[in-house]
């Protein structure tokens, strides 16, 4: 008997299953199944709406793991439409939310110079202590320079106050001037008379 011919590609495709088209990912995020949302979530990063989609299912999702999955691949994907998203987070009433957005923008691999230095003037003080808690964990060159403009500028005390936490750990010999004036500022403030001469005396003994 002769052999008989397999159907062509048989072997190379037997066993690996075929990758989820876009379209099928998108309806993915509607499941009610929150492990089908979350896996949809992470594969997203490929397709093209994924910004719109992803951020659309964020404003509603309530599974944390699926939440951990839309951020992820936010920040994977590297667009500013993507960081809007996230810095749109920042307003949310969600406290876990906001932290997770925090979180996201601490360690996203992007230049967001311009989105800091425009955040640290946003109308809104809880949104700047945002920024400055962002600035903590990214290394960033202008940083000590766009605290020391906070400190001399900004009229909010709790914003003054987490930029001179800061200070502590950036701050150079040209913090120390910007420093002793917002003290006498803030005169009778106690943490920010408590938080600026910690970050003198750190500065002066470093």
């Amino acid at each position: 008997m002769g052999l008989v011919k397999g159907k062509p590609n048989q072997s190379s495709s037997a066993g690996k299953p075929r990758r989820p088209s876009c379209k099928q990912l998108a309806a993915g995020l509607e499941s009610a199944d929150a492990a089908v949302r979350r896996h949809s979530a992470r594969d997203m990063a490929r397709c093209p709406n994924a910004v719109e989609a992803l951020s659309n299912l964020l404003k509603q999702e309530e599974d944390v793991a699926v939440r951990e999955a839309i951020l992820g691949t936010l920040a994977k994907l590297k667009q500013p439409s993507a960081v809007k998203e996230l810095v749109a987070c920042l307003r949310s009433e969600d406290a876990a939310l906001r932290n997770e957005a925090i979180e996201t923008l601490k360690h996203i691999s992007l230049d967001l110079s311009v989105t800091i230095k425009s955040l640290l003037s946003d109308p809104d003080a809880d949104v700047r202590i945002f920024v400055v808690n962002i600035l903590e964990s990214r290394c960033e060159p202008d940083v000590e320079k766009w605290l020391i403009d906070v400190i001399e500028r900004d009229q909010n005390t709790n914003v003054c106050a987490a930029a001179a936490d800061l200070l502590c750990e950036v701050g150079t010999e040209a913090a120390l001037d910007p420093l002793l004036r917002l003290k006498a500022r803030f005169a009778s403030e106690a943490y920010i008379q408590f938080a600026s001469d910690l970050a003198l005396k750190r500065i002066r003994e470093a």
